[in-house]
C-alpha cells in the first residue's frame, strides 16, 4: 500500500497559471495581447513574472479572453484586494454626476453671464485643477454651476459669442472628464468626452477639436479600443490645424502626436511609438525650452515625462528608468502633472523590481498632489502590496503611506 502524504501541490505563480490557461485556449501571445488591448511583450512579461497581477478591470478582461470563469484559477494563493485594485469614489462624485445628467430648461429671456466672465471662470477652474492641494475637491465645487451657466449661455447666445461659449464649454467638459478619471463612473467619462467633442465641432474650432481628440484618446486607450481608431482620430484632428509655427496650433499638433505615440506603445509597436514621440519632441523643441501651454501643459517637460509612460507601456523597464532619471518635473507648472509623472516613474522602477525607489517616488507624488496619488490605480495597488508583502526595510514606510492615503488594510 503506498505511503500517504499530505504535502501540498507545487506552488504556481500567477504568470505560470496565465501561461497554462493561454496554452489550453490554443491562442498565441499576440492574439491574447490584442484581445485585451496590450502587446505580446506584455503577455510574455506577465507569464515570466516580470509583471505581477494587473489591476482588477484588466484582470477580469484577461480572464474572460482566456475562458477562465473563476479568478482564483489565475490568482491562486496570491490574494487580490478589490478595494486596493479598483477605483475609489470621490466624495463629490454624486454632485458632479447629477450636474452632468440634469437638464436645465431656463427660458431664453433670462440674461446669460457675459462671455468674458464665463471665460475667466473656466480659466480659474483650470488653475484649481493644476494647483497645489485637493484639486479634485476644489474643481468639484465649481463644476456644477459652471456647466449650468455655460450650457445656458450656449443656448441663448448666437454667432461669434456662441462659438466662444462652446469652446469654453468643451474645456469645462475636459475638466469634468479629468475629475472622473480614476473614478467608478466609466460611462460618465465617455459622456463628457463625447460632449466635449460635440461642443468643439459646434464651435467650428479646429483648436478645440484637437484638444477634444487628445482627451478622447485617453478614453479610448483606457477602454482598450482599437489603436488604429485612436491614431486616426488624432491625425485627422491634427490635419485641421493651421500649418506652421503658430504657438497654439503647434502645441496642439505636438499633443496629438504624443497621443499617437502613447497609443502605439499600448499595443507594443515600439517603432511607431518612438516615431510619433520624435514628432512631439520636435514640436516641443520649436516651442522652446521654457514653454508650457497654460492648461494643457504641453511642452518640453511633458514630452520628456511621457517618454517614461511610453517605455513602461512597452514593458521596457530599464529604458523607462533611464527616461525617469533624465526628467526633472520640478519646473512643471502643474502639481497634478508633477505627481502623475512621479507615479509613472515609480511604475518604471516597479518594472525593474526596485521597491525602495517605488515607495520614495509615491511618497513624493502624494506630497505633491494628494488626490492624484490617492485615486491613481497603480499608486493604490503598489502601496497596498508593498505594505503587506514588500521588503522589511520599506514595509513600515509603505504602511505609513497607505494610512496617509486612506487605503484599506487587507483583511
Amino acid at each position: 500500500m503506498p505511503e500517504r502524504t499530505d504535502s501540498p501541490l507545487p506552488f504556481k505563480t500567477f504568470g505560470q497559471r496565465v501561461k497554462e490557461a493561454r496554452e489550453r485556449s490554443g491562442r498565441s501571445r499576440p492574439v491574447i495581447g490584442g484581445l485585451v488591448g496590450r502587446s505580446a511583450e506584455w503577455v510574455k512579461a506577465i507569464e515570466s513574472g516580470r509583471l505581477g497581477i494587473p489591476r482588477l478591470p484588466l484582470l477580469l478582461r484577461l480572464a474572460d479572453v482566456l475562458g477562465v470563469e473563476d479568478l482564483a484559477e489565475l490568482t491562486g494563493d496570491e490574494r487580490v484586494s478589490s478595494a486596493s485594485y479598483t477605483k475609489a469614489a470621490h466624495s463629490a462624485l454624486p454632485a458632479v454626476k447629477e450636474a452632468l445628467t440634469t437638464y436645465h430648461f431656463t427660458g431664453a429671456d433670462e440674461e446669460p453671464e457675459d462671455v468674458a466672465s464665463l471665460r475667466a471662470r473656466v480659466q480659474q477652474a483650470w488653475t484649481l485643477w493644476h494647483g497645489i492641494g485637493e484639486h479634485r475637491t476644489n474643481v468639484a465645487m465649481v463644476l456644477p454651476d459652471l456647466l449650468c451657466d455655460l450650457q445656458h449661455a450656449a443656448r441663448v447666445y448666437d454667432s461669434v459669442d456662441r462659438r466662444r461659449v462652446l469652446v469654453s464649454l468643451a474645456e469645462t467638459y475636459h475638466l469634468a472628464q479629468l475629475y472622473l478619471s480614476f473614478q467608478p463612473a466609466p460611462e460618465l467619462v465617455m459622456l463628457t468626452g463625447d460632449r466635449a467633442m460635440t461642443a468643439a465641432q459646434d464651435a467650428d474650432s479646429p483648436r478645440a477639436i484637437a484638444v477634444a481628440a487628445w482627451y478622447m484618446n485617453h478614453v479610448f486607450r483606457d477602454a482598450g479600443e482599437r489603436h488604429e481608431a485612436r491614431v486616426d482620430l488624432a491625425m485627422k484632428a491634427a490635419d485641421l490645424l493651421r500649418p506652421g509655427d503658430a504657438t497654439e496650433d503647434l502645441a496642439r499638433r505636438g499633443l496629438l502626436q504624443l497621443a499617437a505615440a502613447l497609443s502605439y506603445a499600448k499595443v507594443g509597436r515600439k517603432g511607431d511609438a518612438e516615431r510619433f514621440w520624435d514628432q512631439a519632441d520636435d514640436a516641443a523643441k520649436r516651442l522652446g525650452k521654457t514653454y508650457a501651454h497654460p492648461y494643457l501643459i504641453f511642452g518640453r517637460g511633458m514630452v520628456d515625462a511621457y517618454a517614461i509612460t511610453m517605455k513602461a507601456d512597452l514593458v521596457r523597464g530599464r529604458e523607462a528608468v533611464e527616461a525617469a532619471e533624465k526628467v526633472d518635473v520640478t519646473p512643471m507648472q502643474s502639481a497634478t502633472r508633477k505627481s502623475f509623472h512621479m507615479i509613472e516613474s515609480a511604475r518604471a522602477y516597479d518594472l525593474q523590481r526596485e521597491p525602495v525607489a517605488v515607495v520614495h517616488l509615491l511618497q513624493k507624488a502624494y506630497e505633491t498632489s494628494p488626490e492624484t496619488a490617492r485615486f491613481n490605480l497603480f499608486a493604490r495597488s503598489a502601496i497596498s502590496d508593498l505594505a503587506d508583502s514588500g521588503p522589511a526595510t520599506i514595509r513600515s514606510e509603505a504602511r505609513l503611506l497607505r494610512q496617509e492615503m486612506g487605503l484599506p488594510v487587507a483583511a
